[in-house]
């Protein structure tokens, strides 16, 4: 199911039921220039809220089927990637993830998130996220960033969907099992160079090193 959320931003405006902001795309302030975000309203379906981040665990279950790439780890599309994953307070475990594609799309996609979004071209990260350690993960919710060329962040942070364009799924509830596997999409965008990359930056092991997939 769709898992919506919000896009950032330092200064708050609602168009068409979505708000927006600016922010540093989580870099040092003097390195990242201000960027819109916006957000989606909540969902009073409890699968689909506002859920925690999910970080990386050091007590998560031992991989199966291969080792846990390492921070820093360049991968190209459609390459397969295990990870330490938690989300939540509870849910926690490994994970494989394979970006399929980066697509790039219209400026007039971001419409909906009014004026800020003005000069924005979004990208959608499409990815297959597998449970490789066979905890119980139902309904939790991965992402990637997307980044420039060379790895420079794109000074947008985006928490939410296009629908119909780019839906941020969650995991479904089957998904507790050895080798159960489901499709996603996470929404970057820029106002700058054209995004070359998506990172996987969750959790200390990762945020100053991140996986990355490029084309």
């Amino acid at each position: 199911m769709t898992h919506k959320g919000r896009i950032i931003s330092a200064v708050a405006l609602t168009a068409l039921g979505l708000g927006l902001t600016a922010c540093n795309d989580g870099e040092d302030s003097s390195a990242a220039q201000e960027s819109p975000s916006a957000s989606a309203p909540a969902s009073s379906d409890p699968t689909t809220s506002e859920s925690p981040s999910a970080d990386p665990s050091d007590d998560a279950p031992a991989p199966a089927g291969g080792d846990v790439a390492a921070p820093g780890t360049e991968l190209k599309i459609g390459d397969r990637a295990i990870l330490p994953f938690k989300y939540g307070t509870e849910k926690k475990g490994t994970v494989a993830v394979t970006v399929t594609a980066i697509e790039k799309g219209a400026e007039a996609d971001m419409a909906a998130f009014g004026a800020k979004a003005k000069g924005m071209t979004p990208y959608y990260i499409r990815m297959k996220v597998e449970n490789v350690g066979g905890t119980d993960l139902a309904y939790s919710s991965l992402r990637l960033r997307g980044k420039l060329e060379g790895g420079a962040p794109t000074g947008v942070i985006l928490i939410g969907d296009l629908p119909g364009k780019c839906d941020n799924e969650s995991a479904p509830r089957e998904f507790t099992t050895k080798g159960a596997s489901y499709e996603t999409c996470s929404l970057s965008a820029t106002k700058t160079d054209p995004i070359a990359a998506a990172s996987f930056e969750e959790g200390d092991a990762y945020s100053d090193s991140p996986v990355i997939w490029t084309s």
